[in-house]
């Protein structure tokens, strides 16, 4: 005889459960977890009652007011001094402090917006829970719950702790950063400021700051392609140098190209910028070699701009040229050698086998990685900033030297003498913006993603 198949249970509508569902499953519309209180189900019910509870009293003694005053960030802007009536003295107003007011005001709206969804869930649960009585199925007990925790829902179990982790520290920092970015937040208005709209987007890309960005942004470009290439080239050429035939103690020769990586990169960079000072070993060497008759300027405030950009992208490639050696290593050791010996036994010479063989293998694996490096260039504070502080300074640029990245520039306007945050925060969104587009543009060309 044939088995009869289990009947699949027919999901139900909000407006059936509204309409059909016993008293506590349309009281849980409004008062979550009483329906899971209804059926025993201890842990969910009073978790999303205590949660609904605690929530509805935040927001009547301080969510509503701190809600309400981001609108305004504050009424009071300048420090006054105003006369009391009642007191017959005059006293002093401090202007409100804008920053907290918009950090709270930012962190009610995503405890909102997280109630929203807990809510959501809730009512999700209490659907389920109308299904499984319609159809006579079994409604799992609190200690099935519990049990299930660690079993069929475990990703939430595990998850819990680092979404609450990603919302206090990455997503609340974030949303509070893009907010800064529609203010009038400066040093002239440290304390209270208040919405400003797209003005401060405008200050950049068209206004006293647009000289600056586009110069800094092309140099950020030219930078980070320079920096990627160099980098990638000269590291495939290092590993194949290494595991070409007839160079004894590869292991060797790679683990003294390793420890420049292995050294911290911040100790690197400041050992180069000592190396390269006008009175540092590279210019005593060259001076008593004969080969110059002075001192250059590599990358001090009086160097030359393009003597400097190039100081820092040759220096980079002693930093990354490492990382690309050991990956390229890890690719050539697990080349197909039939293709190669095919094409040798054709005529093929090294060079090639280099381009037809094995260059597009390596570029095949490494594409993502390097998207990935390109975008860390653009974000590479540490080589400009430990390296060459941003010199030499360029008077038409607004807080940038020639060597300053968008980064960088940011740093400097938010640190600086004019503490333009407002205008630090627009950097920031800018930044992220042509990152994620060249990053989604360039991946989706990838063979990688195309044949994966």
């Amino acid at each position: 005889m044939f088995q009869r198949k289990k009947k699949l249970p027919q999901a139900a509508t909000y407006r059936e459960v509204w309409q059909h569902g016993d008293t506590s499953t349309k009281l849980s519309f409004l008062i979550m977890g009483l329906a899971q209180l209804r059926n025993k189900q201890w842990v969910k019910g009073l978790g999303f009652l205590i949660t609904e509870i605690v929530f509805v009293l935040w927001m009547a003694f301080s969510g509503i007011s701190t809600l309400s005053m981001l609108t305004t960030l504050g009424t009071i802007k300048h420090k006054k001094v105003v006369f009391d009536a009642a007191q017959g003295v005059y006293i002093t107003k401090m202007p409100d402090n804008s920053v907290v007011i918009l950090l709270f005001g930012v962190l009610a709206v995503i405890l909102l917006v997280a109630m929203i969804g807990l809510y959501i869930v809730n009512l999700k649960s209490v659907r389920n829970l109308y299904v499984l009585h319609r159809d006579g199925e079994h409604v799992p007990t609190n200690g099935e719950e519990l049990k299930s925790l660690l079993d069929q829902r475990l990703h939430i179990t595990l998850l819990a702790i680092p979404i609450v982790g990603i919302v206090a520290f990455t997503i609340l920092p974030t949303v509070y950063m893009i907010s800064m970015a529609f203010t009038n937040y400066d040093a002239k208005h440290s304390i209270g400021f208040s919405w400003t709209g797209f003005k401060a987007f405008g200050n950049v890309l068209t206004g006293d700051l647009a000289g600056t960005f586009f110069p800094v942004l092309g140099w950020t470009l030219v930078w980070a392609v320079c920096a990627t290439a160099t980098t990638f080239f000269f590291g495939v050429l290092l590993a194949m140098l290494i595991e070409s035939k007839g160079i004894k103690h590869k292991g060797l020769w790679r683990t003294i190209f390793v420890i420049v990586y292995a050294v911290p990169q911040f100790i690197s960079l400041l050992m180069m910028a000592q190396f390269l000072d006008l009175q540092g070993p590279l210019n005593t060497l060259l001076l008593n070699w004969g080969w110059i008759s002075h001192p250059i300027n590599f990358i001090s405030a009086s160097a030359s701009p393009l003597v400097a950009r190039i100081t820092v992208i040759v220096v980079n490639m002693w930093i990354g040229i490492p990382v690309s050696m050991l990956v390229s290593t890890a690719i050539i050791q697990n080349l197909p050698q039939d293709q190669i010996e095919a094409a040798r036994m054709d005529g093929a010479n090294a060079f090639q086998v280099f381009r037809a063989i094995t260059f597009p293998q390596i570029l095949y694996v490494m594409a993502p990685a390097l998207i990935q490096q390109f975008i860390g260039n653009i974000n590479n504070f540490n080589v400009i900033y430990l390296l060459t502080g941003g010199y030499p300074m360029n008077n038409n640029y607004n807080g940038a030297g020639d060597t300053d990245l968008l980064v960088t520039w940011l740093y400097n306007l938010v640190f600086g003498q004019t503490q333009r945050y407002n205008a630090s925060a627009v950097l920031g969104i800018l930044i992220f913006i042509i990152s994620a587009t060249f990053s989604l543009l360039a991946y989706r060309r990838t063979n990688a993603f195309k044949e994966g």
